[in-house]
């Protein structure tokens, strides 16, 4: 999390620990809400949030075709970090479904719930996975 900090006439802002908790996607939903309010003065628009989107995936990609595919790192890409890569991925996603009036929580449940509906056999009866 940050923290502003002022001194003298500057104003700086400083990474502090924050134990490990659990959020809800809603919470979630509020504080890049809240956020973007804040300190990014507005959204993007759609368009340009959704190639956005593109590029984090294709940076996560990258460093998954080098860490577990066959692919080896070039010095550019070793300080990456694929947790950074899927929460900048979560943070324009959740943009996105903030400026388009997605509840990304009601989505989630009844996308588990098609998903359940259609495949609960469908996977148990796959050869390819046994």
């Amino acid at each position: 999390m940050l923290k502003q900090v002022q001194d003298d006439s500057k104003i700086t802002f400083k990474i502090v620990h924050i134990p490990k908790r659990f959020m809800q996607i809603e919470e979630a939903q509020k504080q890049v809400d809240d956020w973007i309010k804040k300190y990014g003065v507005r959204y993007f628009n759609e368009l340009t949030n959704m190639a956005i989107l593109t590029e984090e995936v294709g940076e996560l990609a990258r460093i998954i075709a080098r860490k577990y595919g066959e692919q080896s790192f070039k010095e550019s890409d070793k300080e990456k970090n694929l947790a950074d890569e899927m929460a900048d991925i979560l943070w324009v996603l959740i943009c996105l479904a903030n400026q388009t009036g997605v509840d990304l929580n009601d989505a989630f449940i009844k996308n588990l719930e098609k998903k359940t509906n259609r495949d609960k056999e469908r996977h148990q009866n796959n050869e390819k996975l046994k």
